[in-house]
């Protein structure tokens, strides 16, 4: 029988469920532990803590995660990949190893720091020598809104997670690396694949993604037969059985809920899905339309067949930038017509912040429980709806006209149609708009980072 890695997912984002990591290494055999905690908007909120705190700047919630599970990881040998680092890793790996010395595990625990991915530094030198940075969407070059930036990180692929591991690292704490390289580089690392062996690279890609998302291939967020999926209040995360091939099973811990079936693989694949021929990714290119899927039996899935091409000579660029300001204010109106009342309050309110010669770069409303989800797709409002809740959101590139539509929000419950509920918590907050700036950078600008730290003895 050939050699099978088992690689867990164990977050598919910041804020994920916190016993998923504690279940997958307790629940069953495991060799590696993947979490994957970053978006795009995620490394502008971590650079803004880091700004305010020196110290911050990663996903302080991997942390306690690691506490609870450093002692199985150091029994069992099981390894971990992370980008909870985001723009402070060596920050988040000497959080670990402290919490490692207060768990006696002195001589255990070895950690591979990853960086070189965050850029933000080297931005006017880039833009010198002529790297424009062009938006993607827009095709503006990046000196448009250059004062503005609040972060730039480059995708960093497999090939440092791959040389951290080789290093001994037992848990490889990264920033910017795509989610899809903190399970193809213990793939890469345990086969011993060659990087341009672009086969083996789509399919460890093709697996990476699967699980990237946690319990989203195994049962959460599932739209076909969902009220069939039982158990989601102990969700067994996903986990890849990998062959040298490049085949692999998906499948999770026996004995936790939700599923794993050809659906719910399906539904995480097509998930931020562009050409489906043309999966890019630092490490290579992945043919989604070569993907094999077979259910093998309960919870199994194989997938097999998959292709792959040369990596790009360009690497992705995650930008964030300040834009402006919203606020969000809401009321609940109760039947009898809840619409109606709903409505004139939003009328009234839209004529009170034109009085006030406020002006805003876009209001928007809502009525939640008629067309907040989906438009007007149901047809004429039902005038016997209990409830409906007004939802109102304002923007503009000033602070003042949007903390001035703050205080209009609460009068309306007295100076305005009745039967308002709800309401509580105060004025809307203001909030700051990051908005999101991708390009591309010549990948021989980019050169990571790997250190290896042995926790002291």
């Amino acid at each position: 029988m050939s050699r099978i890695v088992r690689i867990g997912a164990g977050q598919g984002f910041w804020g994920d469920w916190i016993e998923a990591p504690v279940h997958q290494v307790r629940g069953g055999p495991i060799d590696y532990l993947m979490m994957d905690y970053l978006a795009e908007v995620t490394m502008s909120i971590m650079q803004k803590q880091k700004s305010r705190d020196p110290s911050a700047g990663y996903a302080r919630d991997f942390v306690p995660a690691m506490e609870r599970i450093l002692p199985d990881l150091a029994e069992k040998g099981i390894r971990v990949t992370s980008n909870a680092g985001g723009v402070n890793p060596k920050a988040c790996a000497e959080a670990v190893l402290d919490a490692a010395r207060r768990l006696g595990l002195n001589g255990k625990i070895r950690v591979g720091l990853v960086t070189g991915d965050d850029i933000l530094d080297r931005l006017d030198d880039l833009l010198a020598r002529g790297h424009e940075l062009r938006d993607l969407d827009t095709g503006r070059p990046l000196t448009n809104v250059r004062p503005l930036v609040r972060s730039a990180n480059a995708y960093l692929g497999m090939a440092p997670v791959v040389q951290a591991l080789e290093g001994g690292a037992n848990i490889v704490m990264t920033g910017r690396v795509t989610d899809t390289g903190l399970t193809l580089g213990p793939l890469a690392h345990e086969f011993g694949w060659s990087l341009e062996d672009w086969d083996r690279i789509a399919a460890g890609t093709v697996a990476g993604h699967i699980i990237e998302c946690g319990a989203q291939s195994s049962g959460g967020n599932l739209l076909k037969e969902w009220r069939r999926v039982r158990g989601l209040e102990r969700v067994g995360f996903p986990i890849v059985e990998a062959a040298e091939d490049g085949s692999f099973v998906v499948t999770k811990h026996a004995g936790t809920g939700g599923v794993v079936n050809v659906a719910s693989v399906t539904e995480q694949l097509v998930y931020e899905m562009g050409d489906p021929r043309s999966y890019i990714t630092p490490d290579g290119v992945a043919d989604f339309t070569t993907i094999h899927l077979h259910q093998l039996g309960k919870d199994r899935v194989e997938v097999s067949g998959v292709k792959g091409g040369p990596r790009t000579g360009m690497l992705k660029v995650s930008i964030a930038y300040f834009y402006g300001y919203k606020a969000v204010g809401t009321l609940v109106y109760a039947w009898p017509d809840a619409y109606a009342k709903a409505k004139e309050a939003d009328r009234v309110l839209r004529a009170r912040l034109k009085d006030l010669g406020l002006e805003f770069e876009q209001i928007l409303t809502e009525f939640v429980g008629l067309d907040a989800a989906h438009g007007r797709l149901a047809g004429k409002p039902d005038p016997d709806a209990p409830e409906i809740q007004l939802r109102v959101g304002v923007r503009a590139r000033e602070k003042s006209p949007v903390e001035r539509f703050t205080r209009e929000i609460a009068p309306l419950v007295l100076t305005g149609p009745p039967s308002v509920t709800g309401f509580a918590g105060g004025r809307p907050a203001v909030e700051e708009i990051i908005a999101y700036w991708p390009a591309l950078i010549d990948r021989r600008e980019i050169e990571p980072h790997v250190r290896v730290e042995l926790l002291a003895a």
